[in-house]
């Protein structure tokens, strides 16, 4: 299938000085010579964060958002807090580096032979994440036990200072927020040797939120980070596109301790014009008192079983259960928060805590969800944004602030609300490393992802029980048996009531990656929706997240398999099938919890837990087996091709790759298919079975477009993007022989594949010795493979014949296309794909991720052709009103209406 996420990108390094820069580059860091920062300045009282080419990776270890920096000198590192009169806020950076696989072969190669690496990077790439975790106040001694565990003030346990075992640097500065931040600036000098650099706590706030709504005015008008901002009414969240010409002004209303309204007129343009100091810290205080909870999270959940009425005094207890119509009161509306403990002769030890909480939390919400909307009419504003860790994703808490704006304006106003709210101070706090490091980033260059270990221990648990030496998480709950087979989370009576107080669910990851970008290619990049398959229909949500955990076993047995069956191999298997479940469970429970989610967003969500839990390549032997075996029989199929007139070849091509495509591990039906015979013999089936109309039958049109007519001869496409499926005979027996065709007709070839693996899918790095591989028995591959740089180990007997002078035509390239799922979103694809899209005019998009899961109703500016076979009986007859393994053949000639003849499919 296709793709969604890259750990490691690579830019458009063709391009004359900068390529000649990054080679200097390179070679410095390979003499051992630090590379400094243009964008970096850095001094003995503050240092500077590079954020320049800002990227964020997913964290394998924390619940809360990383964000990846790529351009950090060796001894830079940073911590920022957020210290506030109920929480500490800690967002601290840790390096990141990696070097792939294929990078290193590439290099080996051009030091052996001299030749070109093509247009792709060869050099490390140094980087970094955000963690973010968060402490009581009340106790910042475990606060500061976590940063000096972990040598955080001194640059990490893996820092060159640390390693090194130097001196410490009793110089050092940190980035700090809040009123905390002069109040225990002293405890922290004394017991980390640490100077607090204080940044003003409003703009800091206004900054994170600023950052999370909005990136980049200048150049994009899409949000940031997309679902970022949602409304919560009567138990139902519904999120908002923010349009960003027309974000400012808006009011900020931050609930911590106390609550602070900020009025935000544009970037670092804002004013504090009202607050309260009836807070969050007056819930956790007065309900610390009145119910005897340890913790703001337990009071929360003891608030879901509780019933207000036994406390408050409602209109319905003064006027005899009646409404009090006349004002728009109806009975059940509260009177008096805790009114009716005034006549009642009972003590606090007669009341359920239970019904305290829920009171309390009402009384406070209904509070300050009137003050910021009377602020809001003062200044006519009707975006009113709330933040702050009072709000801890819980859903009552939402809806009665909602209720209460809604309420007083007369629906005329809506209470609206981050996902990633709670870090706004601390986000700001680190920002202001460097002041615009981050001004210049895209929306399509963040990436939200899910973490998975998440739900069952928190970074604490970790840090108590392992200590620095952090392993895959694991459940710390027992399993129950649910409808998906897996973890459930304990329900709550009734919607509204339920506790999101397990909402780090809710928050992704962010992930800054410079080197994404709009496919060029796309047409109309605005209005494109990479989702075929809409998931909040209820029905299909059901049935896909069904699918998913029934396909569950088999993924976990391939994945244990593939790193040997080691014990080791089975534990992490449970916790990611424990993992996995409880995700699929609670967006069962709620669909909207991760944002609107569609099918490529599912499909996605399961690779990035496997890779949660360490597994890289769960398929790795599969594919092995299966590349063998079809580049034993390539030889036979290219012979027979060739012996074919023009017309009756490209016929036998685009079969060819149709039947191919029927080999999917990701399809259950396929699964099946695989005990009824070898992967040839099921490639020779289904090609015997491949009868014309197909399900969407353009093949005539395109044959038209590659043949031409009578004596019309049309002129050969200049560049192919090829983005290709699965391995084994769906890459070789498939795709490669189309290629080869294209590349015999003049037209460069580019083959895109996933950064990452997913499912059985081929990879841009296991491409090359397949390429070199196919090159042995094909001297059309092997010229235009050389011309395209794609030399790997496995083609030193070819270039030690010297075979290697001969000169092509046209190249044959491969490209990463930056993503590591089944799916593709084209808003985001690596900039060596968006580069090598810059003379193409053919796309082709192969495979049920890539050309049906999404993109199916994607408009290109160039022609396209759409191929896949459906091998889901319910997506055929949803999409297609047909059947399993109907074929697809739609071809979409540049600005032109879809002109697809869709027919009854073959019998299978």
């Amino acid at each position: 299938m296709d793709s969604c996420e890259n750990e490691n990108h690579y830019g458009d390094c063709n391009k004359g000085d900068v390529l000649k820069q990054i080679e200097e580059e390179t070679e410095e860091k390979e003499k051992g010579a630090s590379t400094p920062s243009s964008s970096m300045s850095r001094s003995s009282s503050r240092p500077q964060l590079d954020l320049s080419r800002a990227a964020i990776q997913g964290d394998l270890e924390d619940r809360n958002p990383t964000i990846l920096l790529p351009n950090q000198s060796d001894d830079i590192s940073h911590l920022a807090l957020d210290i506030g009169g109920s929480l500490i806020k800690l967002v601290y950076f840790s390096r990141h580096e990696e070097l792939s696989v294929d990078d290193k072969r590439r290099k080996s190669m051009k030091k052996r032979f001299g030749l070109s690496n093509g247009n792709r990077r060869s050099y490390p790439i140094l980087g970094g994440r955000l963690h973010f975790v968060k402490f009581e106040t009340g106790k910042l001694n475990e606060c500061l036990d976590f940063i000096s565990s972990k040598q955080l003030h001194r640059g990490g346990i893996d820092s060159p200072s640390w390693r090194s075992a130097a001196q410490p640097n009793h110089n050092i500065v940190m980035k700090a927020t809040g009123g905390g931040a002069y109040k225990f600036a002293d405890v922290l000098k004394e017991r980390l040797g640490v100077s607090l650099d204080k940044e003003d706590e409003m703009h800091c706030l206004v900054a994170g939120a600023n950052f999370l709504l909005k990136v980049g005015v200048a150049v994009s008008t899409e949000q940031a980070i997309r679902h970022e901002a949602f409304t919560h009414m009567d138990g139902q969240k519904e999120f908002v596109q923010i349009d960003q010409n027309d974000l400012f002004p808006y009011l900020l209303v931050n609930i911590g301790s106390g609550v602070s309204i900020i009025k935000v007129d544009g970037e670092g343009k804002f004013e504090r014009v009202s607050g309260t100091n009836v807070g969050g810290g007056t819930y956790w205080g007065l309900g610390r008192l009145l119910t005897k909870c340890k913790s703001f999270d337990e009071l929360l959940e003891l608030s879901q079983r509780g019933d207000s009425s036994n406390v408050d005094m409602l209109v319905g207890d003064i006027y005899g259960g009646m409404d009090y119509s006349k004002i728009g009161l109806s009975a059940s509306t509260i009177a008096s928060s805790f009114g009716k403990t005034i006549s009642d002769t009972k003590e606090l030890s007669d009341y359920r805590p239970e019904d305290l909480s829920l009171s309390l939390l009402r009384m406070i919400s209904y509070n300050i969800g009137q003050i910021s909307y009377l602020n809001a009419l003062r200044y006519g504003l009707k975006k009113i944004f709330f933040g702050g860790f009072f709000i801890r994703g819980h859903a009552y808490t939402m809806d009665t602030i909602s209720f209460a704006v809604n309420f007083w304006s007369k629906g005329q106003a809506q209470a609206m609300f981050l996902r990633h709210e709670g870090f706004l101070g601390a986000l700001g706090a680190f920002m202001s490393y460097e002041k615009h490091g981050l001004d210049y980033l895209r929306a399509h260059q963040l990436v939200e992802r899910f973490p998975m270990g998440a739900p069952y221990i928190s970074w604490m648990e970790k840090f108590v029980q392992k200590g620095t030496q952090i392993t895959a998480p694991v459940p710390t709950a027992a399993p129950r048996t649910t409808g998906l087979g897996g973890f459930d989370r304990p329900l709550s009576r009734g919607d509204i009531l339920r506790s999101d107080a397990s909402a780090a669910l809710s928050i992704g990851v962010l992930h800054f990656v410079p080197t994404l970008e709009v496919f060029p290619l796309l047409e109309g990049p605005k209005t494109y929706e990479p989702n075929t398959i809409d998931l909040t229909d209820p029905g299909e949500l059901e049935y896909w997240l069904t699918v998913l955990s029934e396909h569950l076993p088999d993924l976990v047995d391939k994945a244990v398999a593939s790193e040997g069956g080691t014990d080791d191999a089975k534990r992490r298997g449970d916790a990611f099938a424990h993992a996995f479940s409880a995700h699929l469970a609670r967006l069962m429970e709620e669909p909207a919890a991760y944002g609107k989610f569609g099918l490529a967003n599912l499909l996605e969500l399961r690779e990035e837990c496997l890779r949660e839990f360490q597994f890289m390549d769960a398929y790795i032997t599969i594919k092995q087996r299966e590349n063998e075996a079809s580049l034993a029989v390539l030889p036979d199929l290219l012979m027979e091709l060739d012996s074919m007139n023009e017309e009756d070849r490209l016929l036998a091509l685009i079969e060819g790759v149709l039947a191919a495509n029927i080999f999917d591990w990701g399809s259950r039906a396929c699964v099946d298919l695989y005990h009824k015979g070898t992967i040839i013999e099921i490639y020779r089936m289904s090609r015997k079975k491949m009868q014309r109309p197909w399900r969407v039958d353009d093949f005539d049109i395109f044959k038209k477009r590659m043949l031409g007519s009578g004596d019309e001869k049309p002129n050969p496409y200049k560049r192919a993007l090829l983005f290709v499926d699965n391995s084994g005979a769906d890459i070789v027996l498939g795709m490669l022989p189309l290629a080869r065709e294209l590349l015999r007709r003049g037209t460069e070839v580019v083959l895109v594949a996933n950064s990452l693996p997913a499912l059985n899918d081929i990879t841009a790095n296991e491409l090359p010795e397949i390429v070199a591989e196919a090159a042995k028995h094909c001297d059309t591959i092997r010229r235009a493979a050389e011309a395209g740089g794609l030399l790997v180990d496995a083609m030193v007997s070819i270039q030690e014949k010297g075979l290697k002078n001969q000169s092509p035509s046209v190249s044959l390239m491969i490209a990463e296309n930056g993503c590591g799922s089944p799916c593709i979103d084209l808003r985001q694809v690596s900039s060596e794909l968006a580069a090598d899209a810059k003379d193409a005019d053919l796309v082709i998009l192969e495979g049920m991720g890539r050309a049906i899961h999404t993109n199916l109703n994607a408009r290109f500016k160039c022609d396209a052709l759409k191929l896949a076979m459906v091998k889901n009986q319910r997506l055929a007859e949803k999409v297609f009103n047909g059947k399993i393994y109907d074929c697809i053949c739609r071809f979409e000639p540049r600005n032109e209406p879809v002109a697809s003849t869709e027919t009854d499919s073959w019998d299978n």
